[in-house]
This record gives structure tokens, sequence and C-alpha cells, in this order.
């Protein structure tokens, strides 16, 4: 990193979170899909929070409502996903620094302070999900009752600490193995379903009826925020700095190429379930009169009778349960990296993970025993409506950062990228301000 990069930063950059990842994945010299493979991994981790239950939530309500029309929102939420996390692989490389520790070491304390606290909420709304998901898996599977489903994934921060011990690439391996497992239960599902291509073609062009009703806005805003993460922004800045590229500019050059390879590749991924998710409800649902599905369970008890295949019903419950376990593994050192970095506050992983899970298990756990359990589907939802507005906070200093010159010297964004990530900011933002407004 040339001295120019570092001109306009108030403070020196400290030490990196994560420290004991940083740079322990090795890269060949040589061979262009040796280095492929070397740098893939990140963008895996990163795209399971892109099709955790919170991503179910949204696309079953408006898949089972609105038909396929919701799906040219869902490919859009992908590409922007897609230009987000690479800006945020650029950022990380460039300078060293993930983006929370950008953020403190660029604004005053008082400003990164309330930058973090944005990000933690994020964070809990995300587990928020995960951990609601879990319980509905297991009780779709086991019976276990949903209070008690959602208590027992307290413990799951001890299955994350296990598989961290393994060492870095084998966490990767096993995250894109469940992403594996995920994706071959939608081709199965799919495969029963039949969803009209006609209309499904139809529902990859942006209709004005969508901002025309609250319903569909609303899961419209839920969809981006299921998608387009906040938190996975701060993850994935410090992810890419996991592997030991040349440090030169040329090195640098090259670890931003093959890490927005692999994090296009995954996200594709992501996008594929997640429009996977959304046909499937339509295709299964809305196509037969069964337009209020607004629980996973409700889908649960109607899929297996509809699609005439007993085993549909527990190979959706079972990506449920997949899909759950996934984000909770990126979740911990999400929470992590945002703590270290904007306040430089490092705590043992087994207790920052206690801690965030705790927070989210209380609300669930509110709500389940006021409302009971035909309420957990709007939670899922409303949940990634408090994902999609707090996007903005880590959307804007991202992107200003990656288009400054005086920080990033060489590697600062191109006009037509900068263009495009300015358009992708400003459309969330105007989305979650009519959304807003419609609620108040």
């Amino acid at each position: 990193m040339t001295d120019r990069t570092m001109e306009s930063w108030r403070r020196p950059g400290g030490a990196a979170s994560l420290t004991d990842l940083q740079r322990s994945v090795a890269v060949p010299t040589h061979g262009f899909l040796r280095k492929l493979l070397a740098f893939g991994g990140p963008g895996y981790l990163i795209s399971v929070g892109y099709m955790d239950p919170g991503n179910w939530a949204t696309d079953l309500g408006g898949g089972s409502a609105y038909g396929y029309m919701l799906l040219s929102v869902v490919v859009l939420s992908g590409l922007m996903a897609m230009l987000l996390q690479a800006l945020s692989v650029r950022l990380g490389i460039a300078t060293g620094r993930d983006l929370a520790r950008a953020c403190r070491d660029a604004y005053p304390r008082p400003v990164a302070v309330a930058l973090w606290l944005f990000a933690e909420i994020g964070i809990v709304a995300c587990d928020l999900a995960e951990v609601l998901g879990t319980a509905i898996a297991l009780e779709l599977l086991f019976g276990l009752p949903l209070l008690w489903g959602v208590l027992l994934t307290a413990f799951d921060t001890l299955v994350v600490l296990a598989l961290q011990r393994f060492g870095f690439r084998r966490l990767e391996a096993v995250v894109m193995t469940l992403i594996l497992l995920i994706i071959l239960c939608f081709g199965y599902e799919l495969m029963l379903a039949k969803p009209d291509i006609s209309e499904l073609a139809a529902g990859l062009v942006p209709q004005s009826a969508i901002f025309r009703d609250g319903g569909a806005l609303f899961i419209a805003v839920g969809i981006i925020g299921a998608t387009v993460m906040p938190h996975n922004l701060y993850l994935h800045s410090a992810l890419v700095q996991t592997r030991r590229f040349g440090l030169d500019p040329a090195g640098r050059a090259e670890a931003i190429h093959f890490s927005t390879i692999d994090s296009t590749a995954a996200l594709s991924l992501a996008l594929l379930v997640n429009g996977a998710i959304l046909v499937l409800a339509a295709a299964t649902f809305h196509s037969t009169g069964h337009t209020e599905i607004a629980e996973i369970q409700d889908a649960y008890r109607l899929m297996a009778p509809l699609l005439g295949a007993p085993l549909a019903a527990i190979v959706f419950a079972l990506a449920l349960l997949l899909s759950g376990q996934n984000s909770t593994l990126t979740g911990t050192m999400a929470g992590q990296i945002v703590m270290e970095g904007f306040i430089e506050m490092r705590l043992a992983p087994w207790l920052r993970r206690l801690l965030t899970r705790l927070l989210a298990i209380l609300p669930a756990t509110l709500v389940i025993a006021l409302f009971g359990e035909a309420a957990t589907g709007q939670l899922l939802i409303a949940s990634q409506v408090v994902l999609s507005l707090q996007l903005p906070f880590a959307m804007v200093p991202l992107v200003l950062f990656t288009g400054d010159r005086r920080k990033m010297g060489r590697f600062a964004s191109p006009g037509w990228l900068q263009a495009a990530a300015w358009l992708t900011a400003i459309t969330i933002i105007v989305l979650n301000a009519k959304l807003l407004a419609d609620l108040i």
C-alpha cells in the first residue's frame, strides 16, 4: 500500500480484526485455477447470509401473496449485493482495513460509536431470523416446541467454536457443503412444483404495482434487507484479508480480481436460492389460491399435499435447518469485527456470540409467549425490514471510501462503478424513506 493511500485517514490503522486469521491462507504464485481456488471461500461465507431464514420469510410471503411479481426485486437485490460486496473486497484489500476500522479511523469517535450501534442492531436483527428459523426447523423435523427450540439455539455457539478450531479453510469447506445441500433441496422442490416458465419470465420485469401496493412494498424492502445485509459488508472486508497475497500494487490488484470472482460466483448461487424460494411459493401456493402463507409452518404443512410428495415437506424443513446453522457461523465473526473495528473492544468469541444470541432470543421468546407461533412469520419479515433500514449506515461510508482516491490510491472505484454504487445507495434509501412514510 502506498503512502498516498493513507493520506486522508484521521488515524493510522491499528491491529486488524480477527488477528488469528489474517494472512493465514497461502496463495500460489502460478496457475490461474490454483489461484482462483486459493481465493475461493470468503464469498461463500458471505453468501450464507443471503439465503438465511429471513430470506425464507420474505420470499415465501412475497411468492404466496403476489406470485412471481416480486421476482424482479429478488434479482435486483442480488445484483445490488454483488456490487456492494465487490466494493467491500476492494476496500479490505487496498487499504488493509475492514469497513468498521475504516469508519473508526476516518470519523470522530461519536460518529463511529453511533455507526457501531447501528451495526449491532443489524446483527441482532439477523440473529433473530436465524434463531426463529432454526427453532421452526427443529419443531417441524422433531416436534420440539418452538419456545424450547428458541432457547436451544443459545448453545449453537459451541458448534461454531468447535468448527473454528479446525481451521479457516475447513470452516469454509463446511459452509460450501451446506450451501450445496440447500441447492439440492430446492432443486428437488422445484422439480415437483413445475413453475410456469412464461409467468416466471414476466416476473423478472420490474412492475410499478410494487410501489403502489403497500404490502408489496413492505415485502420488497424486506427482501432487500434480507439480501443486502449491512453486517456482511463489514465481514467481507475483513475476510478477504485472510489470504496471503502480495502487498505490492500488483499483488493487491490480483487479489481484488480473484476475490471479486469468488464473491460474484457465490452470490450468484445465493440469488438462485432466493429466486427458487419465491418461485416455489408462487408455483405451489399462489397458483392454488393459498395467497396468505405468512408462516413457514403453514408452508411446511401444505407443501406435501399440494406437491403430492410426502418427502417434499421434510426436504423443505431440512433446507431451513441447514440455512439457519450456516448463517450462524458467519454471524459470530461479523459481531467480532464490528466490535473490534469500531470501538476496539475484544471479547472472547464464545462470550461475544452468547451476548448476541441472548439479545436475539429475548424478543423471539417474548413474541412467542405473548402472541403464539402465529406471529413468527411477521417477526421474521420485520427483522429483515430492520436490516434494510440499517443498511445505509454501512453502505454510504463504503461507497464514499472506495470512491476516494486519497484513501484508495490507484484502487479507487472507476467512474462507472462509483455511479452504479451511488445509484444502488440512493435506490435503497428512497425505498426505505417510502416505507417509513407509509408506516407513519
